[in-house]
């Protein structure tokens, strides 16, 4: 018996053409949900589909690149998957861009940036997919938080605001949304091996992986199974949490 088995639910992943989102994507397939991942460029997600193709063939996956500070585009393209699919079960609010600018180097545009992706964008998905949720019986919405939001980092102070407003919106619309058999959490990963770690000079990596109690980096498929837990009934009773996937460096 599969405990995370998820035949026949239909799950959105934004920011799943890689990292994370993609490692979302590929165990949420292996468990048997209907997956659309978003993407940012129709050039990515069809990358992303190809991949899925040639990984996992007749795995049930979609694409689609909807502009997410759009409310009415994100709207559109919730309203596009019911009336394909008939329902929509899980969201993962994943897409995000990270900043590193010292405070004296920011401009208010920046600032705006990273506040429409990270923020903006999540509270679009939210916005979109509570109303079809509460009139199926329920659903899942899971937020793509950071450890830095919960004590900062030492620069690009715009990324840890974000996510703290992220980790604040969870927290909120479980409380509101709880009554209408909607949970929705959130999943904060540490230090996670992507592509931009790895590539990092050893003389930055070596502290950075003595400093995690653990003593490894995170991966992907990690943070995957962080999200896979909270959107199966395994946490049917959990919401509200922002679950800190970092190795022990919030202990």
């Amino acid at each position: 018996m599969n405990v995370f088995d998820l035949t026949g639910k239909v799950a959105v992943i934004t920011g799943g053409t890689r990292g994370i989102g993609m490692a979302a994507v590929e165990r949420f397939l292996d468990c048997g949900a209907i997956v659309i991942l978003f993407g940012s460029r129709q050039e990515t997600v069809d990358k992303a589909l190809a991949a899925l193709a040639q990984s996992r063939p007749g795995a049930k996956v979609e694409g689609m690149c909807p502009n997410l500070s759009d409310a009415e585009a994100v709207k559109a393209a919730f309203a596009r998957i019911v009336e394909e699919h008939g329902r929509l079960d899980v969201l993962i609010n994943n897409a995000g861009i990270s900043q590193s600018q010292s405070l004296y180097d920011y401009k208010p545009e920046d600032f705006a940036k990273i506040m429409d992706l990270n923020v903006k964008a999540v509270f679009n998905g939210c916005y979109a997919a509570a109303p079809i949720m509460k009139q199926q019986g329920g659903g899942v919405i899971l937020n793509t938080s950071s450890m830095v939001s919960l004590y900062g980092q030492r620069s690009g102070s715009g990324y840890p605001t974000s996510k703290y407003a992220v980790n604040g919106l969870t927290k909120s619309l479980a409380r509101e949304l709880g009554p209408d058999n909607i949970r929705v959490n959130a999943v904060a990963p540490g230090v996670t091996d992507t592509d931009m770690v790895a590539a990092l000079p050893e003389a930055y990596r070596k502290p950075m992986l003595a400093a995690i109690p653990m003593r490894r980096f995170g991966t992907a498929e990690d943070v995957a199974n962080a999200f896979l837990y909270l959107a199966s009934d395994m946490a049917a009773y959990v919401t509200g949490a922002i679950l800190s996937v970092d190795g022990g460096c919030m202990m």
